[in-house]
């Protein structure tokens, strides 16, 4: 498995990307390129279903995008005007190639594709209940406890028995289903997880960020709103709102990691929310030094803010090489710490006898900054401060982010200066909550009605966690196998 983070498994771990044409010529082929551009967003499987008109394909495989949809012989078999695709990182479940998604199933209404963004937190309670009914799991994904939902439901028409489904999950999720009538859009009522709305000519298209209709060359329309379902149909598309209204909760990382900083989410660019970040991070946690250098690539905008703002001059100490995904030899530590240069390397030439700032958008386990701030002590650096691009992150995540379990987070052990001290830094300093809420435009945070699902930071969590406690899983579905990473 290729990591987004050059460095090890010292991040969050992206959620997953959707994508979804309905209305077009060779569906399957605009998929596959909206699938690239949501790469970053799950990097262990891929998978595309296409509708002819009379017959579902479907093609699934581990890894990614590329060198499984770019071949002519795989995609001949997904023809078709409409289409669906998956890019994954398993939240829930095994890396197994029977839960990469779209999940497809045969109901009595007809062929049910569902690709699916986030998590549902009350998939092992509904599955239990379903299992002792009568269903048959194929997979160990919660995605697929919807599909059988929808299909024990007494409703008649497929829209009621989907929303009859939706109304007894928790959690987050973007969802796009393909059917042989059209293609169903929904987002939780919270918004936790994105979900946009795009037009390529007269074909509809759902993604789940912006930079994915870029780049196929479509018009962002809007985003789906928080509890939202849009159905697409006969070239036309048309909204409901089968849920109770909710104050909207949208996932605040999307805005510091997730999305692709050339991304629009709920209107407001990701880039420029960086940069702001930075440039709050740098009047809250001023210091004296000679230069400001991002983390690649994470960190750039908001090292670009914090060198604006702070009149420090912005570099690029680590030059980060664009050819290497896993390390490839590993027989022992010694040589498994080389591979860390193969990836990412010290401009030794302008770090040496400097003061630098390193700025990064968050520490996880805390591994990867102390590999870093020793790479700027090994290259010369006379000073090393950190600055973290979020608050510390203290709470595991139960939407679709593959968070580590709270006793492995360093924020949750350590204060502050006893994470400076581990990492081998000489300051750290995070935003505050508040200033990053300044750097989305918000005056504060309000802790009566949170603007943003910030449950990582804060431990507020927006929903009921059935399957969850305090301690992390408490249960988790039977045929769940250890999670490769």
């Amino acid at each position: 498995m290729l990591t987004t983070h050059p460095f090890d498994d010292d991040k969050l771990r992206e959620e997953c990307g959707v994508f979804g044409i309905h209305g077009a010529d060779s569906a399957a082929a605009v998929v596959a390129l909206g699938l690239h551009a949501l790469q970053h967003r799950g990097q262990e499987a891929a998978g595309i279903t296409a509708f002819d008109g009379k017959e579902f394909h479907t093609h699934r495989a581990m890894g990614h995008v590329a060198g499984n949809f770019d071949r002519d012989d795989i995609m001949r078999q997904l023809q078709g005007g409409s289409s669906v695709g998956h890019v994954r990182y398993s939240t829930t479940g095994e890396t197994a190639l029977r839960n990469v998604q779209p999940l497809f199933a045969d109901l009595s209404t007809g062929g049910f594709a569902v690709a699916h963004n986030g998590n549902i937190s009350n998939a092992t309670a509904l599955k239990k209940v379903l299992v002792r009914r009568g269903s048959i799991f194929q997979s160990t994904s919660d995605t697929e406890v919807i599909i059988h939902l929808v299909a024990t439901s007494s409703y008649r028409s497929l829209l009621d028995r989907f929303i009859d489904a939706l109304k007894q999950v928790e959690g987050a999720y973007s969802l796009i289903c393909l059917t042989a009538e059209g293609m169903i859009g929904c987002r939780d009522p919270l918004g936790i997880r994105p979900l946009v709305i795009g037009k390529l000519g007269d074909a509809h298209i759902l993604a789940s960020e912006t930079v994915a209709l870029d780049v196929v060359g479509a018009e962002f329309v809007r985003s789906v709103e928080p509890g939202e379902l849009v159905i697409i149909r006969d070239g036309q598309l048309t909204s409901h709102r089968p849920f109770a209204d909710h104050a909207a909760r949208p996932c605040i990382f999307e805005y510091v990691y997730f999305s692709r900083p050339d991304s629009i989410v709920d209107g407001t660019s990701v880039y420029s929310v960086r940069k702001a970040i930075g440039a709050e991070l740098a009047r809250e946690n001023p210091v004296d030094a000679d230069l400001v250098i991002p983390v690649p690539d994470s960190g750039t905008p908001a090292a670009i803010g914090y060198a604006q703002e702070s009149g420090i001059p912005f570099e690029l100490g680590i030059i980060r090489s664009h050819y290497v995904g896993r390390t490839f030899i590993q027989p022992g530590d010694k040589v498994r710490h080389l591979g860390v240069k193969l990836k990412h390397n010290a401009n030794r030439a302008l770090i040496a006898g400097k003061r630098i700032v390193l700025i990064d958008d968050s520490i996880v386990r805390g591994t990867t900054s102390l590999k870093i701030v020793q790479m700027m002590r090994d290259a010369g650096a006379t000073e090393v401060h950190m600055r973290i691009a979020s608050p510390p992150t203290q709470h595991s995540c139960f939407y679709g982010v593959d968070t580590p379990e709270r006793a492995k987070l360093l924020a949750a052990q350590m204060s502050v200066g006893q994470m400076a001290n581990f990492i081998n830094a000489d300051s750290l300093s995070f935003i505050s909550i508040d200033g990053l809420y300044r750097a989305l435009g918000e005056v504060k945070r309000s802790d009566d009605a949170p603007q943003y699902c910030d449950a990582c930071f804060t431990g507020d969590y927006p929903t009921t966690l059935t399957d969850f406690d305090e301690h992390g899983l408490e249960d988790q579905f039977s045929l769940l196998a250890e999670r490769v990473v």
